[in-house]
C-alpha cells in the first residue's frame, strides 16, 4: 500500500474516533480533530500497513458484518441469562476451565477480532492468543476436545470473518 494511501486510511480512522469519543459540531471542533487526525496519520504511517476504512463500503463485507453482529448479540444474551442462572442458583455447578483450541484466522487483524468478539460473550474470556492457536478461560467446559471448543467458541465467527481476512488461505 502506498504511504499516502496508508496516510489517508489512517486519518480516516483517526477523524472517526474523534467525532465518536468528543461528539462535538462545530467548525472549530471539526477544523481541529481533522488536522490532529492528519498528524497523527503522518506519524503513525511509517509503522506499517493500515485498515483501509473504504472496504467498509463494500456490500459483501457489511452483510457479513452484520451477520457477526447478529450472532453476537444472540451469543451474549443467551450467555448473560445461562451466567445470571447459574449465579441464582448454587445448586447448579460450575466446570469452569481453560481451553487451547487452533484457530484458522491468520491475519493480525482477523486473529484480533475474532478474539475480542468472543470475549464480549460472557462465558468464555481470551487468555492468550497467537497465530494459530487461542487460549480461553470458559465458564462451562462441556468437552476439553479442541474440535468441540473451536466449533463452540470460535468457529461460527471464523466462517464469517474468513473470507474478509487477506491472510487467509481459503481466500
Amino acid at each position: 500500500m502506498p504511504r499516502w494511501r496508508r496516510v489517508v486510511a489512517l486519518a480516516l480512522w483517526a477523524g472517526a474516533a474523534w467525532v465518536v469519543l468528543s461528539w462535538t459540531a462545530s467548525v472549530e471542533h471539526a477544523l481541529y480533530g481533522t488536522v490532529a487526525s492528519v498528524l497523527a496519520a503522518l506519524l503513525i504511517s511509517p509503522l506499517g500497513p493500515a485498515a483501509r476504512p473504504w472496504l467498509l463500503a463494500d456490500l459483501r463485507r457489511v452483510g457479513r458484518l452484520l451477520a457477526l453482529a447478529g450472532i453476537s448479540l444472540v451469543r451474549i444474551v443467551r450467555a448473560n441469562v445461562v451466567l445470571a442462572r447459574r449465579v441464582w442458583s448454587p445448586s447448579l455447578p460450575l466446570r469452569s476451565g481453560m481451553l487451547v483450541f487452533p484457530t484458522k484466522m491468520e491475519s493480525d487483524g482477523a486473529l484480533t477480532a475474532v478474539a475480542l468478539v468472543s470475549s464480549v460473550i460472557v462465558d468464555n474470556q481470551l487468555v492468550d492468543l497467537e497465530p494459530g492457536r487461542v487460549q480461553y478461560h470458559a465458564v462451562w467446559v462441556e468437552s476439553p476436545d479442541p474440535d468441540d471448543a473451536y466449533e463452540a467458541i470460535n468457529g461460527p465467527l471464523e466462517r464469517l470473518l474468513q473470507p474478509l481476512d487477506p491472510g487467509s488461505a481459503d481466500e
